[in-house]
């Protein structure tokens, strides 16, 4: 059968040369959404950058449906891999509905001309992050949060089967962050999407992942489920807080006016 998913085995990243994480080995499953937690600047966004093939690994190798990233052509890899990350997209004259269709062009010809099917494809996926009603906004007037709600959109209608999304919650409200992750579920159990991603918010990393891998120093510092994960002697050590600020039962972290 098959491997499905992604996945890598050995893998080093990094900057010119300079390695930041080593020996990394993560199995992203279909159905399962990973979740990479840490300090900014732990290396979590350098992580999903490889892993979505943007910058080549120092050493080591990331797999997409049991075929190394490196091998497949840039059409092959759209096929296969959506990817949001945190870099502002500049654009001219789009509209909203124009963002979201860029989504169907791996699956179109060399014209790039939707069909009715891929069309359907576009309105269901801006329905599902519910912004139908931007469809004609030009892209660069909305809102940041706006702006996050439809790149979601252009990648759920691109239809892949790995998602690699870098920190999706940023600029959206709290309405709007339990509703992206309700809409990402929903990706992984009914279309068996194998989705990871990086996450600030603890409390929402807890609720939707099914495991949590934690990112500090050169290597990954520790994996396992939110329960595994949420415990205080783990997160107080990944972020260097005193012990017993975090709050397993709420998921908050607590400031006393003896540490301020």
């Amino acid at each position: 059968m098959e491997a499905r998913g992604l996945s890598c085995a050995g893998l080093s990243v990094g900057y010119d040369g300079s390695e930041l994480i080593a020996q990394i080995e993560l199995e992203v499953r279909p159905g399962r959404i990973v979740t990479l937690i840490g300090p900014n600047g732990a290396g979590k966004s350098t992580i999903l950058k490889t892993l979505a093939g943007y910058l080549e690994p120092i050493s080591g190798a990331a797999y997409v449906s049991g075929k190394p990233l490196g091998e497949l052509s840039s059409h092959e890899r759209a096929l296969e891999m959506s990817v949001m990350l945190t870099e502002r997209l500049s654009t001219e004259l789009l509209t909203c509905a124009d963002i979201v269709e860029a989504g169907r062009y791996p699956h179109t010809g060399r014209l790039g001309v939707l069909d009715d099917a891929d069309r359907a494809v576009v309105d269901e996926a801006m329905r599902l992050v519910a912004v139908q009603d931007l469809a004609d906004h030009d892209f660069m007037h909305v809102s940041d949060g706006q702006r996050q709600r439809v790149l979601l959109a252009r990648a759920v209608c691109q239809e892949p089967s790995v998602l690699v999304l870098d920190e999706p919650t940023s600029y959206l409200d709290i309405k709007y962050q339990i509703d992206l992750l309700q809409i990402l579920r929903k990706l992984a159990r009914e279309k068996q999407v194998a989705i990871v991603m990086s996450l600030h918010e603890l409390q929402l990393a807890r609720i939707v992942s099914d495991e949590v891998v934690c990112i500090k120093g050169p290597r990954v510092f520790a994996s396992g489920t939110p329960d595994e994960i949420f415990v205080p002697e783990v997160i107080d050590e990944l972020y260097d807080l005193p012990a017993g600020c975090y709050d397993p039962a709420t998921g908050a972290v607590s400031i006393s006016e003896t540490r301020m």
